[in-house]
């Protein structure tokens, strides 16, 4: 009988122990650190009027995904039109068009239901701060006083492209292109402006109040320009990170990423 009771009572401190021993080594497993995301980078190619506020978007999303680095491609809308349909690597396209997304989706180059119409901007006259030239609106543009104007390339620039629709609907695009300067993107417009190399430009309202060097003379009214100023945005078909590309699209319709563009002067389009 003793021995009966003696063999029970070694297997109860057995069982006892296994389940001890088993509880450990739950805790262990539940307080092992989380496994790291796996590093990603990727490339978006964005117009030149976005340099500012997609910097400051950059350090935000990095704070939320630290695992994921942002590497920006800045140029005219349609030059990086152009290096994506010749295969340059990129995860997104955000344009200062509709134009060159449009011929991208064309071309089968655009994920599939990705597109966002996501921001609006303003066109404007500038000159710089400390200019005397006694002019109050685009049509003064062909006053004889007026000797150089920088623009945007038509082509491939979208301002340039908004502000030949203005010149057109005034009258005075002859006129204008005698005196014309085309700059490659509207940031290089904007610097020909603060340096006094030209007399007055046509940028975007964003690049204006980005600048300290710069006064805006007149803001174009919208009925002068056929093609509303928005910025699409998509996710590159190429795209070898498709899913974090995704989640930083989402990102950039969040309130917070609208708080920034506000801030730099865009109109946010996501209701």
């Amino acid at each position: 009988m003793k021995k009966g009771v003696r063999s029970l009572l070694v297997i109860f401190l057995i069982t006892i122990l296994v389940a001890i021993t088993g509880c450990g080594e739950q805790a262990k497993t539940s307080s092992a650190p989380a496994p790291k995301a796996k590093p990603v980078t990727l490339t978006i190619s964005a117009a030149a009027s976005l340099t500012e506020s997609m910097g400051e978007i950059k350090t935000l999303y990095k704070k939320e995904k630290p695992n994921v680095t942002i590497n920006y491609n800045f140029g005219s809308s349609g030059a990086l039109q152009q290096q994506i349909e010749q295969g340059a690597n990129a995860d997104l396209f955000f344009s200062a068009a509709t134009k060159q997304m449009t011929e991208l989706q064309k071309k089968g180059l655009i994920l599939d239901k990705t597109n966002v119409n996501l921001l609006g901007n303003t066109v404007v006259l500038i000159t710089k701060k400390d200019s005397t030239l006694d002019i109050n609106n685009f049509k003064d543009l062909s006053d004889d006083k007026i000797k150089k104007i920088a623009l945007g390339e038509p082509k491939t620039v979208p301002v340039g492209q908004y502000s030949e629709e203005i010149f057109t609907s005034l009258g005075i695009l002859d006129k204008v292109k005698t005196k014309a300067i085309y700059g490659s993107d509207v940031k290089q417009v904007l610097a020909w402006v603060e340096s006094g190399n030209v007399d007055v430009g046509v940028v975007y309202g964003t690049d204006a109040k980005s600048s300290k060097k710069v006064k805006v003379i007149a803001v174009a009214n919208k009925s002068l320009y056929k093609t509303p100023v928005v910025y699409p945005v998509a996710v590159i078909k190429a795209s070898k990170n498709v899913t974090d590309t995704k989640a930083f699209l989402k990102f950039l319709s969040t309130a917070q990423a609208k708080k920034i563009f506000i801030k730099y002067g865009f109109n946010f389009l996501i209701k």
